[in-house]
């Protein structure tokens, strides 16, 4: 059963092939202890930019899309930002009147597109807050600005995510760290947007290097690019996962970037499945089947 809490006062300082949609991650923290671990499942939806274009239509599809998570496995939600577009504080109670649709917890963080003031008003007073799932602790930050694409961590929301890991590592748990923007430093021709060195880069990246073997993955919504993602820091899984609004196909896959981008680009939500040391991303576009496999072996840095 999982719970959520928010946080204490924050720290002074801060192969793709036809078929099922799944991507199977080995994280090497999960290899050794897995086998006593019970399975966990839960799903992430994000970005639903409700009022997108002054229209109703983005309102409708997450109607269905909520009606769809409410007869999916998984004991929870996460919403990884962007509920509404462009701030739009008339959306949110059309966002909520769907999200009782949901009988199951759902837990949201805010995006670029979600002013904080609106987000404490209508969702949660603390953005950001810790949800204990099983053996998993997920940690919702939010760094995301409205006026920037990029992510930001002050050393206050970094001192606060190592007390978490920490505490996590002494527990004997696992983490989930989940921001809006990506901390990965993707570069042309990715979009390029992340959390600068300016802006808590360096920091963020030896907190993945200290918690590497307690760190299952990082997600992140943000880029509508269908489910992106890398394992090139220290071992540890960095997604995008896919917008339930709108998806784009930028090619990344024919021009060789790193990491992966199934080429599944139509809107939906990701069923994710710990078990057996593994976890099992399958993506479920709305009104339709499961679609493309993804595979991937993680024990080491690529």
């Amino acid at each position: 059963m999982s719970r959520s809490r928010e946080p204490r006062t924050l720290s002074r300082r801060a192969t793709l092939k036809c078929g099922v949609a799944s991507a199977i991650l080995w994280p090497t923290c999960l290899q050794a202890s897995a086998a006593s671990r019970e399975e966990l499942s839960f799903v992430i939806v994000t970005d639903t930019h409700l009022g997108y274009r002054d229209q109703d239509s983005a309102a409708k599809l997450w109607q269905k899309t909520a009606t769809e998570i409410n007869q999916s496995p998984g004991n929870l939600v996460l919403h990884l930002g962007d509920i509404v577009d462009g701030g739009r504080e008339e959306q949110y109670p059309i966002y909520l009147e769907s999200r009782r649709l949901i009988q199951k917890p759902v837990h949201e963080i805010p995006g670029n597109h979600d002013p904080e003031d609106l987000f404490r008003k209508h969702i949660r007073e603390n953005p950001s807050t810790v949800v204990e799932h099983g053996w998993l602790r997920l940690l919702l930050l939010n760094n995301a600005r409205r006026d920037s694409h990029d992510g930001f961590l002050s050393a206050e929301q970094l001192t606060w995510l190592e007390s978490q890991c920490g505490q996590a590592e002494r527990d004997d748990r696992f983490v989930c760290l989940c921001m809006h923007v990506p901390a990965h430093p993707n570069r042309h021709p990715d979009r390029g947007w992340y959390v600068k060195p300016e802006h808590g880069h360096n920091e963020f990246n030896e907190l993945l290097r200290r918690f590497q073997t307690r760190i299952v993955t990082v997600m992140h919504g943000h880029f509508h690019n269908g489910i992106r993602g890398w394992n090139d820091r220290h071992g540890v899984h960095e997604i995008c996962f896919p917008s339930a609004l709108y998806n784009l196909d930028r090619g990344l896959e024919k021009q060789s970037a790193p990491g992966f981008n199934p080429l599944e680009f139509r809107a939906g939500y990701t069923l994710v499945t710990l078990r057996d040391g593994a976890m099992k991303l399958q993506y479920k576009p709305t009104a339709s089947e499961l679609s493309v496999e993804k595979e991937c072996v993680i024990g080491k840095t690529t």
